[in-house]
């Protein structure tokens, strides 16, 4: 079988299984996650242009975009998703360096809710999204992510199984789906390398291809089942021609959603292992900014390729500057949304220490990547002392997961802002109770 036919052969299978408790929690903390992503990123420019300019579609519709207004499934998909992704904290599954969050759940309420389904259904959607799209973004591996932003191409699976799934797609109609989404992918690398508006698009295209497919799959719409390994297909085309054939070994039996990272800064996640160590070294020594004299942070290769920036002159690039994040830990002791107000972009303490701080590749934890995600920060003082500090993990990863009362805290942190703290509290009372829920009054 075709890659397209082993998910869809599984997400039918899917259908009739009970899922977990463990896998519904770890879904529900996906979804309340997303959510902490959403608030902060509904107010950015990208996201207040698409309003703007899709206003045709909205007022009117099933589903709602983040801030309560009416829209059509697909404009609620695209927005939301863009949305999610916009302020740099939207989740990631490390092993297909992706954040799977931002299109799959974007394209699933906004189905769930066009379609009116139960709390439970809506979680089920969500998970089979997560499954299907990490599998396919390891696959892809290193090569694609060279060129290629995974949460604007991945993301596409994500959002067609997704939503695939909550329209109970018989087997072939879902891998037609599927085959459709792998032509609408897109996303490249190129588009966060200058200051840019684009890269959250990636997030919220992502969402409306895949909940697009979906659509016309359900209608009979046909792809090219071999669209993932065919000779032409993505693997080549956007891979290295990587191995299929052990895409779905591991389907049903090993959940993805459970091993999710959840950022605990705000910025690109490259730069939290070199975060978390700059901290710990603070903490530890009781560091001051004037007492470092300089600074060596040595982590792996996309690091230095995508936090890129080594003089930020807008938010954006500050959160794509691996030396400004850092020298904002060791300063100011959190990387928070606050980290990229103009007061703080301009900080002559941060400004100053960053030109003593150098980067580089280290060639052992590069070979490590993407599986595990490390970085050493060494620190000379003023004074003369050496300091050193390996980072082996990031918090939020998996071996140092935030905890339940945690990701509340993120929730509570980003939501408030922009909702209220009543709202908040009760939309995250709700979420938690998403699986008894029997519709998605969100």
């Amino acid at each position: 079988m075709h890659a397209t036919e082993i998910f869809a052969r599984y997400a039918t299978e899917f259908q009739r299984q009970p899922l977990s408790g463990e896998v519904i929690h770890h879904a529900k903390r996906a979804v309340i996650d997303w959510y902490a992503s959403l608030f902060p990123g509904l107010n950015t420019p990208p996201v207040a242009i698409l309003e703007q300019t899709l206003v045709d579609d909205l007022d009117r519709g099933r589903a709602f975009l983040g801030g309560g207004r009416a829209s059509t499934a697909r404009t609620a998909a695209l927005i939301n998703g863009a949305a999610a992704h916009a302020a740099e904290v939207d989740d990631s599954f490390r092993d297909a360096m992706y954040h799977p969050g931002a299109a799959t759940i974007a394209a699933a309420l906004a189905a769930g809710q066009d379609l009116g389904v139960s709390g439970l259904d809506f979680l089920r959607g969500v998970v089979l999204g997560y499954e299907v799209s990490t599998r396919i973004g390891v696959v892809m591996g290193r090569p694609h992510y060279q060129f290629w932003h995974s949460t604007g191409t991945v993301g596409s699976f994500g959002a067609a199984a997704a939503v695939g799934g909550l329209m109970r797609l018989d087997g072939p109609a879902f891998a037609h789906a599927l085959a459709t989404a792998a032509t609408f992918a897109a996303g490249l690398q190129q588009a966060f390398r200058m200051d840019s508006m684009s890269k959250p698009l990636h997030a919220g295209r992502a969402a409306e291809a895949g909940l697009l497919a979906a659509q016309l799959a359900s209608r009979g719409l046909t792809g090219s089942l071999d669209v993932l390994d065919g000779e032409t297909g993505l693997g080549q085309a956007m891979s290295n021609g990587p191995d299929w054939s052990q895409v779905g070994a591991t389907l049903g039996q090993d959940f993805h959603i459970t091993r999710l990272t959840f950022k605990n800064h705000i910025g690109c996640g490259h730069t939290f292992a070199a975060i978390d160590g700059a901290l710990e070294l603070r903490q530890r020594h009781q560091l001051q900014a004037d007492q470092i004299k300089s600074v060596r942070v040595a982590t792996y290769r996309p690091a230095l390729d995508i936090a890129c920036y080594t003089h930020p002159t807008t938010a954006n690039e500050a959160r794509f500057s691996l030396s400004y994040v850092v020298a904002t830990a060791l300063s100011h002791g959190s990387v928070r949304l606050a980290a990229y107000d103009p007061n703080r972009l301009d900080d002559p303490a941060t400004r100053a220490l960053m030109e003593r701080i150098t980067v580089e590749v280290d060639p052992m934890l590069d070979a490590a990547f993407p599986g595990q995600r490390s970085a050493r920060i060494d620190i000379e003082t003023v004074d003369g002392r050496q300091l050193s500090h390996f980072q082996p993990n990031r918090k939020g990863d998996p071996e140092q997961a935030l905890t339940d009362a945690e990701l509340d805290g993120k929730f509570l942190e980003l939501a408030e802002p922009v909702i209220g703290q009543a709202r908040s509290q009760s939309l995250l009372a709700r979420l938690w109770v998403l699986d008894a829920s029997a519709t998605l009054a969100l």
